[in-house]
């Protein structure tokens, strides 16, 4: 057979951009361009490094194969000291801090939901207790508020002072100012360049300090082991400390926000799902005896809301439309990616990512892609998982939280977050979109999780007589 060969290399005329500035416009349709003239291997030079692109979800696996050589590592360490500024990261902290992680699953998971369940009711109660008149709201916002609100209680615990609701906005409005400004620096863009954004950083891990987060009560098990860890290798005062929870933070609610957003659009812009979906729940509410009484009566249980399979398809497909993770390895010495069709070479020190966005809107693997139909992983009153490409079976059809060592381990708590989250509210509110304006999603966030809406929307919301 041929020796291996470099996969096809696009350029641009800029030398140091590369093609960044067509990728960042509509980024899946210039991807898709390029599959079409080059194949399912090729490499571009995005702004100053050179990223392999592995587009056949049946060649995924080579990355997972070659793990000696592709480094997840190198390349979040990087991420980290520049979103974060954490600049200690050994692999021994890095090991111990990923045990954490089990007790985002299992028995820890259900406690945590306990939790959540308890946050939601102290948002929501005096809502509920008010008048029986529309509120307007702008939806992005309104989902920021409540997942900042109850994911920061639920992680680190409850602020006890008296000026309880000014302190979290607070944070919460830093937070997202500091959010906004992610893309850039994780960009090549020196941090100086970037407004108030070092400040911004900096006042949030000062927020986020030990010696604050001690005054909270009700932290989770998760935030507990870490700060054990943490403080084997950091000073209780040291400020890397409230780095690395603000990392933690950023993690756990950047991308929840969105797509609480975008599920909670499509229900609204969509009659027929919102109806399925409403349905659904009541049923699930009368079979376990449970009347929608005045104040917050509900409560379930993970078992039930996974039973949920129309709720879940809705956040499952608003997934598929928004999310734009990428898997991205550092290359450590050079290598030869053997693939069924052909054999690429790869060189040390650049970049390969899987783009899973291209297979979201495969035609042969989902119907009419561009719609948003709310039953699409349902099949017979159960969970769809069953998706093919070419005849084969694909092992991989979705993927919003990445893939191998680097796949995002909240996954299960977010994803049950907006189930709850969505139960209270089409149990106890009427909702009503009011914008009736085309929404296109902001590109911002290439390759970093779920985008953005390019502009807001108007929604109203009153509770059920």
């Amino acid at each position: 057979s041929d020796p291996p060969a470099s996969p096809p290399l696009i350029k641009g005329w800029l030398p140091y951009l590369g093609m960044a500035l067509k990728f960042q416009k509509d980024p899946l349709n210039y991807i898709k361009t390029l599959q079409k003239q080059h194949g399912d291997i090729f490499t571009v030079l995005l702004g100053g490094k050179y990223i392999t692109f592995i587009l056949d979800p049946f060649q995924y696996q080579l990355v997972l194969k070659n793990h000696k050589q592709l480094s997840f590592r190198v390349f979040t360490n990087k991420l980290l000291l520049k979103a974060f500024s954490i600049k200690k990261l050994s692999d021994e902290m890095n090991d111990e801090l990923h045990l954490c992680y089990q007790l985002l699953q299992g028995k820890s998971l259900d406690t945590l939901l306990e939790n959540l369940m308890q946050n939601l009711k102290q948002v929501f109660e005096p809502q509920l207790l008010k008048t029986t008149s529309w509120d307007t709201a702008q939806l992005f916002t309104f989902c920021s508020s409540i997942i900042f609100e109850i994911t920061f209680t639920t992680i680190y615990g409850n602020i006890l002072a008296g000026n309880r609701k000014k302190l979290i906005s607070e944070l919460r409005d830093d937070f997202l100012k500091f959010d906004d400004k992610f893309p850039y620096l994780v960009s090549d863009i020196p941090i100086e360049l970037l407004g108030n954004t070092k400040s911004l950083q900096k006042k949030l891990i000062k927020c986020l300090m030990s010696e604050n987060l001690a005054k909270l009560q009700g932290y989770s098990e998760v935030f507990q082991m870490r700060q054990d860890i943490l403080d084997k290798y950091y000073a209780r005062e040291d400020f890397e400390m409230g780095a690395h929870h603000l990392g933690f933070l950023w993690a756990s609610v950047a991308n929840t926000i969105p797509t609480m957003f975008w599920a909670m659009y499509y229900l609204l812009q969509h009659p027929e799902a919102m109806s399925a979906v409403r349905d659904e729940i009541d049923r699930l509410l009368q079979s376990t005896g449970q009347k929608k009484g005045p104040g917050f009566s509900i409560h379930l249980t993970r078992e039930q809301l996974d039973s949920l399979i129309c709720l879940e398809s809705t956040i499952l497909e608003a997934l598929r439309l928004c999310s734009f993770s990428s898997t991205i390895r550092f290359v450590q010495e050079d290598l030869t990616l053997d693939s069924e069709l052909k054999d690429s070479c790869v060189r040390k020190g650049d970049l390969v990512a899987i783009f899973p966005p291209v297979l979201h809107v495969d035609p042969e693997v989902f119907e009419a892609p561009e719609e948003f139909r709310y039953d699409r992983f349902v099949e017979d009153g159960k969970k769809k998982t069953t998706f093919y490409k070419r005849g084969k079976k694909l092992k991989c059809y979705l993927m919003p939280f990445g893939y191998g060592a680097s796949k995002c381990p909240g996954r299960f708590l977010a994803v049950v977050e907006i189930k709850q989250l969505l139960v209270v509210l089409l149990t106890y509110f009427d909702l009503e979109i009011i914008d009736n304006k085309p929404i296109e999603l902001n590109y911002k966030r290439m390759m970093f999780g779920i985008q953005h809406p390019d502009s807001d929307v108007l929604f109203r919301y009153k509770v059920k007589s």
